[in-house]
């Protein structure tokens, strides 16, 4: 939605034609709404979330930003609140109440029923980031002696309040989960088929458990093309499912957590603007600590072939450059090795594979930059072709240990059960500097002195 339409909005707003802009906000889609409201001072808010039909108002919720949310709940009657969690799906419910300070949480628990009371708190319950803190209950579950008809006619009574209805989950009579059916095969059966004879079943039927980790969850909707995956107890019964809408979040959720990593920063679920400056620093200092720190190891290298640099000024203007191409030959090979992971195409097995295909690739760049470099320092430093020789094999044999270095150090924190991630960028180019000197050094010594 565009600014302009904004200011109609606004306008109509400010005049009080409350009709008209009801009429115009019913026009609208619900996330689109939800983005005016972000515009919007907190009594502006609250008098437009009255505007809105209590249906209407229950989907813009979801999609408000947990501070506009709080001041919503803050500003309503305990009546208003109590009709609100009515209307919203109790995933979108438990994910606001993960978000929101513990008076907020009281106050909209004593606003709902004792049925939707439990169930939220056994959704709090559920591990952080586990398939039962992200599942939603309200979806369309069939028991599998039905006839096709009567699985239609269960579904035009009860699916309005469902998420989704276009795939149905067959149970028996414990509530275990047999099978799965699509809205479309029920209704292209004829009437008198049993669930039973059509649903899919046994090695075809997909589901998580409520303790797996959203990660796999992403993982197995995005593998399977769902558009929403059964969720299951330790014994098999049926007890939600996880949309796709959730999945999009997860990945997004996971993505971010991954960068922020990569760039050696404590991950953190709160919004750039809306996060205090100590905080941030809080986040990032821990590392770059642990970064600095394992700088000192450089400049003891460094110190310790003082001599050696003062006889050949090419050495000591090499150096930033040689770190340098290090350091993004290592964090090439990490990049393509921890996204390999992430989406599944690598395996720790496939390790041997990987190193001999690194070498090959470290091989070609090193030979190419090696030959550039001689010819760069031969038009634009001074010194003896001896100095442009050492700083090329130097080049050559840092490539290969930086990419081995990248490529192997994400596999290995996979098999210590740490996140691939934290072996990026900032970790590899500190390695990969020190074990690039030391060759450096070791080289210049044997052949210059």
């Amino acid at each position: 939605m565009d600014e302009m339409n904004f200011d109609m909005l606004n306008e109509l707003l400010a005049a009080g034609k409350f009709g008209t802009l009801k009429s115009e906000l019913n026009e609208l889609n619900e996330v689109d709404i939800a983005e005016f409201f972000g515009s919007l001072e907190p009594k502006q808010q609250l008098l437009v979330f009255r505007i809105l039909s209590k249906d209407m108002s229950a989907e813009v919720f979801a999609y408000l930003e947990p501070d506009d949310q709080i001041n919503i709940v803050n500003l309503i009657t305990d009546r208003e609140l109590s009709e609100l969690v009515d209307e919203l799906f109790l995933d979108d419910t438990v994910d606001f109440l993960e978000e929101v300070p513990a008076n907020v949480v009281t106050r909209v628990l004593k606003a709902a029923d004792k049925e939707t009371r439990q169930l939220i708190n056994r959704f709090l319950s559920y591990p952080e980031n586990s398939a039962g803190s992200i599942m939603t209950i309200e979806m369309v579950q069939l028991h599998d002696y039905l006839t096709v008809e009567e699985a239609i006619e269960n579904i035009r009574r009860t699916g309005i309040d469902k998420e989704t209805i276009y795939t149905c989950y067959c149970i028996d009579k414990a509530r275990h989960l047999v099978g799965t059916i699509d809205l479309s095969e029920l209704i292209f059966n004829d009437g008198n088929t049993l669930l039973s004879d059509i649903m899919e079943e046994d090695a075809s039927l997909i589901s998580v458990n409520t303790h797996d980790d959203q990660e796999y969850v992403a993982d197995i909707v995005t593998k399977y093309d769902l558009l929403s995956v059964p969720v299951t107890d330790k014994e098999n019964r049926l007890v939600g499912i996880v949309t796709i809408d959730d999945v999009i979040d997860v990945i997004e959720e996971e993505v971010t957590e991954d960068f922020e990593k990569m760039a050696a920063m404590t991950p953190s679920d709160d919004e750039y603007l809306k996060t205090g400056v100590f905080k941030l620093a809080k986040n990032r200092i821990v590392w770059l600590l642990i970064l600095m720190i394992s700088g000192t190891f450089t400049g003891k290298i460094i110190e310790g072939y003082e001599t050696l640099l003062a006889g050949f000024v090419a050495l000591t203007a090499s150096m930033p450059m040689l770190m340098g191409t290090g350091g993004n030959a290592g964090s090439q090979a990490s990049t393509l090795i921890i996204r390999g992971l992430a989406v599944g195409e690598i395996e720790i097995k496939d390790y041997f594979k990987i190193v001999m295909k690194e070498l090959r690739v470290a091989a070609v760049c090193g030979v190419v930059l090696g030959a550039a470099n001689i010819l760069r320092m031969y038009l634009f430093s001074e010194g003896t072709i001896e100095v442009f020789l050492v700083v090329s094999l130097a080049m050559f044999i840092a490539i290969v240990v930086a990419k081995l270095i990248g490529c192997s150090l994400p596999i290995f924190a996979k098999i210590v059960k740490l996140d691939p991630a934290l072996m990026a960028g900032p970790m590899i180019a500190t390695l990969v500097d020190i074990v690039t000197l030391v060759i450096y050094f070791a080289l210049a010594k044997v052949f210059l002195l």
